[in-house]
């Protein structure tokens, strides 16, 4: 039982599909993209992203190492992608703060 603690397949399957997600989407060279068609594409995507790690988060009872490991994989996914420093340390603090939420919502 002590090793389910350290299962990370479901974080490291979710942070892998959240990066693919975000790069067929919103690809690294369109990050400061203007105009309004995609600055709502970009909206929407980063939405999307940040309400599937809170609804993944909510359904799995994520504890400490799992949350880490989450932010951790999507952020190195991002970077190895290509993605500006600042785009990505400002999503994985969103993602991260996002997954923190839907734990503390259960109390």
């Amino acid at each position: 039982m002590i090793f389910a603690w350290f299962d990370t397949r479901g974080v490291d399957a979710l942070a892998a599909s959240m990066a693919r997600d975000l790069v067929k989407r919103v690809p690294p060279e369109n990050v400061y993209a203007d105009g309004k068609k995609a600055e709502a594409k970009q909206k929407r995507t980063h939405d999307l992203v940040l309400r599937q790690a809170h609804d993944y988060a909510r359904e799995n009872k994520l504890n400490v190492y799992t949350k880490a490991r989450l932010a951790n994989q999507f952020r190195w996914a991002l970077v190895e992608a290509g993605y500006p420093k600042p785009f990505v340390d400002a999503l994985t603090y969103e993602l991260a703060t996002a997954v923190a939420a839907a734990h503390a919502t259960d109390a």
